[in-house]
């Protein structure tokens, strides 16, 4: 039963103006750990039953509006089933990014059976809430450098002011723009910066937090505790935050320097990049994420579109033969052209602009543009000569703390390589949004000596042609995969298995299949391969059941 009847007392004009009572259920209808969408002054929120407890909370994630009804719900943990955030019931706190806000809480109250919420408007129309951030002392002369304009900085940032620390916090980029989300760039190629801050401007002003913007970092003296600057400054710190992030590789052949060859990093690229490329012949070198969500997003635009890809199918080490033969099957279908067991031996052009590009088999493709996404590599070169401990590909070396090998010195992000409990221990990067941001939180903590080892499971999304494929855990070497599902119908859950047992999780199409299973990974289950392979089953049932059933229709 859904009712939208104000309480006797709000009808009565007893409560502030600002806020309103309503009736939004009966108690005895939502049964124990049920996520209800009800409504309240017109405003979705979400009603959670926990054993005889309810809680009320905002409906809609921060990160971008996923409803929340159809997450998955472990103890006093929400986690969303868009991307993976998690929230705490009772708080409306963040318990897991990649979202920065957390939820606002309402008062919840039942009388003679019957559910009644309260809560203030404004918290209704934003249905998103900062937490308290503490402001500068100008007495505490500490300084916090953060070198790198993006979610591991900025998150850092947050985090510092939102422990209660009052010194100075610098963050500095080399774009000149304040951070914001890079993930949307080979999604919406066309997208304006100032649409994708991740905090605007002012924020930044408001919470004393310095951005230092088109200032690109070439040396640090972890001795004098200094880093120097391209333009010939320099910046005391007394903690450091390396989170440079990471670079694309060059593509190595004669040619490579003409016009219209091109790389995506910044919000500047996307939008060059989809200029040229509006219909005119596009070859993509490499069938990487970015290359991939390029293809798709230029699917419409471009004349032709050519992929090329030295592995037999797109994301082949990342996810595996299956998945990727159903995103190049996918894209097949909107006309582009895929060249696999292939590599450019040559790029050829006219007038210094590229015209075509030379296959190592000889196959001669027609180019105005070549965008080229065949890897990135550790933004580490300004360490070369430092202490600082690097690994064989050039990531700083660091521990579950954030921690560097050198005092006040610590690394996070791309740029990192870290001990990955589903790797056993072992230290590798893991390049994902949602990572970075969980390291910026760490680090900030060790900072200020508030130790939190890192404990999270990686989460990411790619999207193709307006289809997300879903990713939880950490694939790495895998040996051999379980799939749920039908890879033809493009409706899936595959599991990736590693010396018998599930490291990862991928799904198209199945949500909230994968934040089920990374909700079991970061719990510290061990799913074995007989468990996906059997009984795994229910698991992907209850799944399309919180998809399809009452409660997920109620908040559709």
């Amino acid at each position: 039963m859904h009712l939208s009847r104000l309480s006797p007392q709000a009808a009565a004009g007893d409560t502030d103006p600002g806020t309103v009572t309503q009736e939004v259920c009966r108690e005895c209808d939502v049964c124990d750990g049920e996520l209800r969408e009800v409504e309240v002054a017109g405003f979705p929120v979400l009603l959670v039953r926990s054993g005889t407890q309810f809680w009320a909370l905002g409906s809609r994630c921060p990160h971008y509006g996923a409803p929340l009804c159809k997450g998955v719900l472990k103890g006093n943990r929400l986690r969303c089933p868009w991307h993976g955030a998690c929230f705490d019931i009772k708080t409306g706190d963040i318990e897991e990014y990649p979202t920065l806000d957390c939820l606002p809480c309402f008062q919840v109250k039942v009388e003679d059976g019957k559910v009644f919420i309260t809560a203030r408007r404004k918290d209704l129309e934003s249905s998103r809430r900062l937490k308290d951030m503490s402001k500068r002392c100008g007495i505490n002369q500490t300084t916090v450098l953060l070198l790198g304009g993006g979610p591991a900085s900025l998150v850092c940032a947050e985090t510092l002011r939102q422990e209660g620390f009052t010194g100075r916090v610098i963050l500095v980029t080399k774009e000149r723009h304040v951070p914001y989300d890079r993930t949307r760039l080979s999604k919406d190629m066309g997208v304006r910066a100032e649409s994708i801050y991740l905090r605007a401007p002012e924020f930044f002003t408001a919470h004393d937090i310095e951005v230092w913007t088109e200032k690109e970092a070439v040396s640090i003296d972890t001795k004098g505790q200094k880093a120097q600057f391209k333009d010939g400054s320099s910046q005391r710190y007394d903690q450091l935050l390396i989170a440079t992030g990471s670079r694309p590789k060059p593509l190595k052949c004669p040619g490579a320097d003409l016009r219209n060859v091109r790389f995506l990093q910044t919000v500047e690229d996307a939008n060059q990049i989809l200029e040229l490329a509006a219909g005119k012949r596009l070859v993509i070198v490499g069938a990487s994420f970015i290359g991939m969500e390029v293809a798709s997003f230029l699917s419409d635009k471009a004349s032709t579109i050519s992929v090329v890809e030295k592995e037999a199918v797109p994301f082949q080490k990342a996810l595996g033969p299956q998945v990727g033969g159903v995103a190049m099957k996918m894209l097949q279908g909107r006309g582009v052209n895929f060249y696999m067991k292939s590599q450019v031996s040559e790029l050829r052009g006219e007038d210094g602009k590229v015209t075509e590009a030379i296959l190592d088999g000889g196959k001669k493709l027609p180019a105005d543009v070549v965008v080229v996404g065949i890897g990135v590599s550790p933004a580490s070169d300004f360490l070369k000569g430092s202490p600082v401990a690097l690994d064989s590909h050039g990531a700083v070396l660091v521990d579950l703390l954030m921690k560097t090998n050198v005092s006040r010195v610590f690394a996070a992000g791309d740029v990192a390589a870290f001990p990955v409990a589903l790797l056993g221990g072992e230290r590798t990067g893991i390049n994902h949004w949602q990572v970075a941001q969980a390291h910026g939180h760490v680090a900030a903590l060790s900072m200020l000596k508030k130790q939190s080892p890192l404990h999270t499971v990686p989460f990411f999304w790619t999207v193709l042609l307006g289809s997300s494929i879903r990713y939880a855990g950490c694939g790495k070497g895998f040996t051999e995969t379980v799939v749920k599902g039908s890879l033809e119908e493009q409706k899936f859950v595959i599991f990736y298995i590693k010396d018998g047992y599930v490291t990862a999780v991928a799904s198209l199409k199945c949500d909230p299949m994968v934040v089920m299973v990374a909700e079991a990974l970061y719990a510290g289950k061990v799913i074995s391969k007989e468990e996906a392979e059997g009984s795994w089953t229910a698991w992907l049932e209850m799944a399309q059941a919180e998809s399809t059933g009452p409660a997920a229709k109620r908040g559709s």
